[in-house]
């Protein structure tokens, strides 16, 4: 049997696919920008110093390029794997928009991943200038650099983004015709724009809120049955109302049959209930 997993879809070990959201183009590369101003300044920082003590004499010129080179291989290197480690994927620019690295199956990724996107990362973001990471980012389905290619990691987002506000439910009165009324009828697209209009109302212009309303009755009304005698919004109202109630109920028996089901087999299988 073949499975289709899509590009926001992570199939783990067990063959589960997880719905991800991977962090956007944009927003990987402003905190990649973040994380690499902030290591330029700590390498800054640490030439200064070594720059210093080699005017006082403290240091000698061999041993501060000896210095140098350790300062680079550690700011570039190390502190990044460690962080990463440390952090469970996550840096100063991560935190900054919202993402984290994680293995390519959803696990949280470990010091082997870290230490291979940080080694690629200096070929890739400081030696040319973070363009080679926009070039192949631009080509991934996940915005994946170099490093995430090579370490087998993304950028997923963990920031959820904020849930609309709720519809409002059936209007006052109502509850007898949303008994009886059929409302299966209405067409998906004719269906989410009266959603869209109970969801929105309340913030749109008392004028075109009314003729919206006006009109998606009048296109309602051709697919319901029966039409109460109500005003127009109260009638769109009723019908996103119902809609979405009874939806809510099939999704719910959807659920409940799936348990049973599989309650079921695994009770053939002689496996203890999950």
């Amino acid at each position: 049997m073949l499975v289709e997993i899509h590009q926001d879809e992570v199939l783990t070990g067990e063959a589960v696919a997880l719905d991800v959201q991977p962090l956007g183009y944009f927003l990987q590369a402003l905190g990649a920008l973040i994380d690499a101003l902030v290591s330029v300044a700590l390498l800054v920082a640490g030439s200064v110093i070594l720059g210093s003590l080699v005017a006082q004499g403290a240091l000698s010129e061999a041993t501060a390029t000896i210095a140098v080179i350790t300062l680079i291989v550690v700011v570039t290197v190390v502190v990044p794997t460690v962080v990463e480690t440390a952090s469970h994927g996550r840096s100063l620019g991560r935190l900054a928009v919202g993402g984290r690295i994680v293995r390519s199956d959803g696990g949280a990724a470990g010091f082997r991943q870290a230490f291979i996107r940080a080694l690629t990362g200096v070929l890739e973001i400081y030696l040319t200038l973070g363009a080679l990471a926009l070039i192949v980012g631009a080509f991934t389905p996940r915005s994946q650099r170099l490093g995430d290619l090579v370490a087998g990691t993304y950028s997923e987002r963990t920031r959820a983004p904020k849930l609309p506000p709720p519809a409002p439910g059936l209007p006052p009165g109502l509850e007898v015709w949303a008994a009886t009324a059929d409302v299966g009828r209405l067409p998906d697209r004719l269906a989410r724009r009266i959603s869209q209009f109970a969801r929105e109302a309340g913030v749109m212009d008392p004028d075109a809120r009314a003729r919206l309303a006006a009109s998606l009755a009048a296109e309602a009304s051709e697919h319901i049955a029966p039409v109460p005698a109500v005003p127009p919004e109260t009638l769109v109202r009723a019908v996103a109302a119902v809609r979405r109630d009874r939806e809510l109920h099939a999704l719910a028996l959807e659920s409940q049959r799936v348990a049973a089901l599989t309650a079921g087999l695994d009770s053939a299988r002689g496996l203890p209930p999950r």
